[in-house]
């Protein structure tokens, strides 16, 4: 096998031997290693994998036995000691350079175990988890989280071999080997700095300007959709150590957290940045609306604030001053952290398409009283700017850009190419 790309099958062998044959079978007709990877944690399985569930159990730190009775008794225990079990090996595996994608089968525990484990992994190591709960609004979250990891919904329980599963399971094999055949690998390399940039609808024109203004500049622009899971993904990058700087005129996850938006990237927006030092040039898109939609809760409770409708799951509806200064309090607290340096940049005309003259959400008064209260709570009054320009146009991306390559050349002075 030696020199074949290898493809991690992590399952439980002892619900599911028949399929997981067949799942074996196809990744070896396409010229790849199968490795079978068993957590099986019930029974002993009807023959054993490649890596048993006995060695899984073992690197997890019990005995086999003790998982079994632990599965009876205390399950979750049980299944946090196979995927520690599983991740370790896989982890070698990895290292010695013999897994190329992982693929998991299954139902609800398979699918935790799988995707627990396929989450450690790197980005573009292709993984896939092929499972009925794929599409679980409970659980998707926790299974694929702020990870590249590929959901394919069978729709159908992986129990019993039959023509309709059949196809599922095809499909889902072809898919994983042809990601691991086409993939780039790990090993993702620039030429130039990277920078972070969070992009949104509503303030798409300067995100968009931005980047080719970066990329004439001299850096690679990486664009994070802030719909939540993408600004959290950003956050999580940075502290990484994955970017050079950070252009982040999309900061609305703040207000979205604070009070229960559908956009929510959880507790840490703006912390990555201050934490790590590298410079981050911040504009105030999207803390001007919640997004609410689909949410007969919240659009009661604010059905007196201006809104705006772009479907039924996209209701956007407009801050108070209130709930800016809050926001306030929170970006200044995060700010006057940061190790690094930055600028807060106030567009005075506007902070996204929605809010200007003669639109839906258009309330200079709010606005201003978050501009107020941050300057209030900053401490380098110097670190904020105002621009007599609206956010969502080009001449304020180009002012962004200046100001970010002005931080960047100060803090990292030679890094950048200039050609």
């Amino acid at each position: 096998m030696a020199g074949k790309k290898g493809v991690v099958i992590i399952c439980n062998l002892d619900t599911r031997g028949e399929d997981i044959v067949f799942v074996k079978d196809l990744i070896t007709s396409r010229g790849l290693e199968p490795i079978l990877l068993d957590f099986s944690m019930e029974e002993p399985p009807p023959f054993p994998g490649d890596i048993p569930t006995e060695e899984v159990a073992r690197r997890g730190g019990l005995a086999i036995e003790q998982v079994r009775e632990f599965y009876r008794s205390d399950r979750d225990r049980a299944t946090n000691n196979q995927i520690a079990g599983a991740a370790a090996i896989v982890d070698e595996l990895h290292k010695a350079g013999r897994v190329h994608g992982v693929i998991g089968i299954g139902g609800g525990t398979a699918t935790l175990v799988a995707t627990s484990i396929m989450k450690r992994l790197p980005f573009g190591m292709p993984k896939l988890m092929a499972s009925p709960m794929a599409a679980h609004p409970a659980y998707i979250d926790k299974y694929v989280g702020t990870r590249d990891i590929t959901m394919h919904h069978t729709v159908l329980d992986i129990v019993k071999m039959n023509p309709l599963l059949k196809a599922q399971i095809t499909n889902a094999v072809g898919a994983i080997c042809g990601m691991v055949e086409m993939s780039m690998g790990t090993d993702i390399r620039f030429d130039t700095p990277v920078v972070a940039v969070s992009s949104f609808g509503f303030g798409e024109m300067a995100v968009q300007t931005a980047l080719g203004l970066l990329e004439e500049a001299g850096f690679t622009p990486i664009v994070c959709h802030a719909q939540g899971k993408g600004d959290k993904a950003m956050e999580e990058m940075i502290a990484d150590g994955a970017f050079h700087g950070v252009l982040d005129l999309c900061i609305g996850g703040v207000m979205e957290h604070l009070f229960g938006g559908n956009r929510d990237p959880g507790p840490d927006r703006l912390k990555a940045a201050a934490a790590r030092g590298v410079p981050t040039v911040l504009a105030p898109c999207g803390l001007d609306l919640l997004s609410y939609g689909g949410r007969p809760d919240k659009l009661e409770a604010t059905k007196d604030r201006p809104q705006y409708v772009q479907d039924a799951l996209r209701v956007q509806v407009r801050t108070t001053a209130d709930e800016l200064r809050q926001a306030a309090d929170v970006i200044a607290e995060r700010l006057n952290a940061a190790r690094g340096p930055f600028r807060f940049l106030v567009p005075l005309k506007g902070w996204s398409s929605m809010d200007r003259e003669g639109r839906p959400l258009y309330d200079p008064v709010a606005d201003a009283a978050f501009v107020a209260r941050l300057k209030e709570k900053l401490n380098d009054k110097s670190a904020i700017r105002e621009v007599d320009l609206h956010l969502y146009t080009p001449e304020f991306a180009k002012v962004a850009v200046d100001e970010f390559v002005r931080l960047f050349d100060q803090a990292k002075p030679g890094l950048r190419k200039t050609g």
